[in-house]
């Protein structure tokens, strides 16, 4: 099964930082544009940004813009997202995930636009 795998999650005190890695199994980046998504425990998923090949990105979560930041590089074959000044409300568990169809970012990020789906990696910002 192609799916995502997803690593660099942790516990981390309020104000910190974390960059979580999005790295296909299997399967190249191609072309494809790649989102990243979160879940907190008993609530629906929500996206949070989504990464096209030319390097555009399309936001989610506009409350998030200012902290986390979405990149690619596709030498690396690998999607990055970079939080900075974490707060206890974006403790989740991270997903990443491609655009199952074309080469733009979903305007909406509804599940299922979206595929390849890996194990999520969790966050958890606590004292």
């Amino acid at each position: 099964q192609l799916q995502f795998v997803e690593s660099g999650g942790g516990l981390v005190h309020p104000g910190g930082s974390l960059r979580l890695s999005c790295a296909p199994s299997g399967f190249t980046l191609d072309n494809s544009p790649i989102a990243w998504f979160r879940q907190v425990p008993g609530k629906d998923y929500e996206g949070v940004q989504c990464i096209m090949n030319s390097g555009l990105v399309a936001h989610y979560k506009d409350s998030l813009k200012d902290r986390f930041t979405i990149s690619r590089d596709n030498a690396k074959n690998t999607v990055y997202l970079q939080m900075n000044n974490l707060k206890p409300e974006d403790t989740a568990v991270y997903y990443c995930a491609a655009a199952v169809h074309g080469r733009v970012c979903p305007s909406d990020d509804s599940r299922i636009y979206f595929g390849s789906w890996g194990q999520g990696t969790q966050v958890i910002v606590s004292l």
